[in-house]
């Protein structure tokens, strides 16, 4: 197993770039450390797969370093690095055995024939290929041969890394959870570094232990799943995050605060003194629709809203809300009842967070 460094990261499709959007990594470093496993998490187009193919060695990054325990691999093939990867869409030998395909890995690096036969039959339990291990590829379901790609990876247990592109993209949805599950127990038993590519925050938290939130060629936020759900780092994180994602509502500064359409917004005083002192116009505070209280009365820290409709799931409710120009989503329980057309609601104050220029101001939310 490796750590994995990249130092001042940046890569460009184009030949000449001009400008930072032209890049489809952003100049960027960061650490995935060893025997960790993780989740490169992002909408389409926002560099995760390029990253990924820039860790494995399958593109040379325009600027910066790849090191593997320190060692700089920018110049090594794919195979020199030592990296199992695993892609969206099944890369098996159809003509061969499903035992074959597992085993093929292996027999390129000259391990005994028992010892093959052991690995092959560990990984083929735990992705439960036994009943088709001796079955062509080209007769199994899509299902079965991502399984089988999954295991060509999973095999070998001499690798520095695992990478997984998307891997369940073409697997049923009713045996996503399950494989996703398999991965984290494997990731416990073999202790490897994995980094897993996907634009599904659930599938994210399911397996990772940490999770690089990436924003156009950027990860604008690496921590935990409890941590990018209470502490955006970002705006697009607040919004990408959770269901439905945060509020988030444009402010402008006043000499006591923040306030919008004439309503002021009580916010901590000392993120009330960064909004003061910041020359920048580009300042939102931002709320958790879990975190906003309703309630059928007034209070002095509430505001009256109108309440637009209520949707019902079963075992929660989302509350739309229109506070002056904004509308807001507020998450409450099934079982809360709603009085007529207005509704009293208040921000919390530990919840309430500050952003400018979309990233989160550190600061007191007592």
């Amino acid at each position: 197993m490796a750590e994995i460094q990249l130092k001042s990261l940046a890569h460009s499709y184009s030949k000449h770039p001009s400008g930072a959007e032209d890049y489809a990594i952003r100049q960027m470093s960061h650490v995935w450390h060893n025997g960790g496993a993780y989740a490169l998490l992002g909408p389409s187009g926002c560099g995760k797969s390029t990253m990924l193919n820039i860790i494995s060695g399958l593109l040379q990054p325009s600027e910066g370093e790849v090191l593997f325990d320190n060692v700089k691999v920018n110049e090594l093939s794919p195979k020199d690095r030592n990296i199992a990867q695993v892609f969206q869409f099944p890369v098996i030998y159809d003509s061969m055995t499903v035992y074959d395909n597992l085993a093929f890995p292996l027999r390129n690096v000259g391990m005994p024939k028992a010892k093959i036969k052991a690995k092959v039959d560990e990984i083929a339990a735990i992705l439960e290929l036994g009943e088709v291990l001796h079955n062509k590829a080209r007769n199994l379901t899509a299902d079965e041969k991502q399984k089988v790609s999954m295991g060509r990876g999973l095999v070998r247990d001499d690798v520095s890394a695992i990478l997984f592109d998307e891997p369940l993209t073409v697997i049923d949805p009713q045996l996503k959870w399950k494989l996703r599950r398999k991965l984290k127990q494997i990731h416990e038993q073999f202790n490897i570094t994995m980094v897993y590519v996907t634009h599904d925050q659930l599938e994210a938290s399911t397996f990772a232990d940490k999770i690089a939130v990436m924003y156009e060629g950027q990860i604008v936020q690496f921590g935990t799943p409890r941590e990018l759900f209470e502490s955006p780092n970002h705006t697009f994180v607040g919004y990408f995050i959770g269901s439905p994602g945060m509020n988030l509502i444009p402010v402008q500064r006043t000499e006591t605060g923040v306030e919008f359409d004439g309503l002021p917004l009580h916010i901590h005083p000392e993120l009330a003194k960064y909004a003061e002192t910041s020359t920048s116009s580009n300042i939102k505070i931002g709320i958790r629709p879990e975190f906003v209280r309703l309630s059928n009365t007034p209070a002095d820290d509430s505001y009256e809203c109108h309440v637009k409709y209520i949707e019902d799931l079963g075992t929660y409710r989302i509350v739309t809300l229109e506070l002056g120009s904004q509308t807001l989503l507020a998450r409450i329980d099934e079982d809360q009842v709603i009085e007529g057309d207005t509704v009293h609601i208040g921000f919390p104050r530990q919840w309430l967070k500050l952003y400018i220029d979309e990233f989160l101001v550190e600061g007191a939310t007592e």
